[in-house]
């Protein structure tokens, strides 16, 4: 072999692991960052998952504004990432934008749909899982008042609000629901202090079990409820260790299956439009060490029977995005 067959050889060698390592998956965390202990945090689960799981790698990214949703995700086009995946409703306008200048990337878009043959939109029935939470918030309080903190006031927040109320009417239908929402910016999402201050003003209007859907902000929510010895329901990851024998539940949003499944589909996945919700496993509550002493077995037969009532139908939870209303909360 000659030196130049040999120089040759090592640089197709070169360029086919340059491409290998290119085509790695891509995971940009929407604003509050990815160790938010709620929805970001569930889509790096899901990432990291996948990683232990094939010894693979992916790419990630931290937002630091608005402003970089466009950007990152044209540069990781640029370098031959695939799939890109996102997180959160707000990436719809920018994903809109660049899908069609990329066609043979495929993207993956959770909480929003972006009708592209090269984008898979993921959302979920947030409204299922919270009437869940919202009959255990009903069967734990004493006060027959509860209360929900939403993070920034859009439609989808007000999803979560209104299918709680309802699971909390269905068990009492006398019960009282505060609802507040944090913010009409996005940064609603990462403003514990807020959370506080407001969980403080629905204890003092007799809650006694607050639902925090908020992503970051409820970390402070989750805080104060402990401090001042009411319980709390987290969300989208399991938060009960934040503050064990003091979160009731939280609502899980499988944000990390979803992030999980388009890194294992990888290139060439079925796009299109998937929901998640009680009938195939992406909401539910959760249940281990840290609340086992919160949830009697009746309590949670109860929630189990409403759930799969859900799940075939025989239930039908109203979901406030389909009309932008709610019968039992008013915003």
């Amino acid at each position: 072999m000659t030196l130049m067959q040999k120089f040759l050889g090592a640089t197709a060698t070169l360029a086919l692991s340059a491409g290998a390592a290119l085509a790695e998956p891509a995971l940009i965390f929407d604003l509050g960052g990815k160790f938010d202990k709620s929805f970001n945090e569930a889509a790096f689960n899901g990432a990291q998952r996948w990683a232990e799981e094939t010894g693979e790698s992916f790419r990630e990214i931290e937002l630091q504004s608005e402003a970089q949703r466009e950007q990152a995700l044209r540069r990781f086009a640029e370098a031959g990432s695939n799939p890109i995946i996102m997180t959160g409703f707000a990436f719809g306008d920018a994903l809109g934008q660049v899908a069609g200048d990329y066609p043979d990337t495929d993207f993956v878009i959770i909480d929003m749909v972006v009708d592209a043959p090269n984008v898979r939109s993921v959302v979920f029935n947030e409204h299922e899982g919270s009437y869940l939470v919202g009959m255990m918030a009903a069967m734990a309080s004493e006060n027959d008042t509860v209360g929900f903190i939403g993070g920034m006031d859009i439609p989808l927040i007000r999803k979560f609000a209104c299918g709680y109320a309802q699971g909390v009417k269905a068990v009492n239908p006398d019960a009282n629901v505060v609802a507040n929402m944090t913010g009409t910016t996005p940064a609603a999402w990462n403003d514990p202090v807020k959370g506080s201050e407001l969980t403080k003003a629905q204890i003092s209007q007799g809650a006694d079990v607050v639902y925090a859907a908020a992503g970051g902000t409820g970390v402070g929510v989750l805080q104060t409820a402990a401090d001042e010895n009411i319980l709390s329901i987290g969300v989208d990851s399991n938060q009960n260790y934040l503050h064990p024998g003091k979160v009731l539940t939280s609502m899980l949003k499988r944000v990390d299956n979803a992030v999980y499944q388009a890194m294992k589909d990888g290139p060439g996945m079925e796009k299109g439009f998937n929901v998640m919700g009680l009938a195939n496993g992406g909401v539910g509550y959760a249940m281990d060490e840290n609340n086992a002493e919160l949830v009697n077995a009746e309590m949670q037969a109860m929630v189990d029977e409403a759930a799969a009532k859900i799940a075939s139908g025989e239930i039908t939870v109203h979901d406030y995005m389909s009309d932008d209303s709610c019968p039992v909360l008013s915003f």
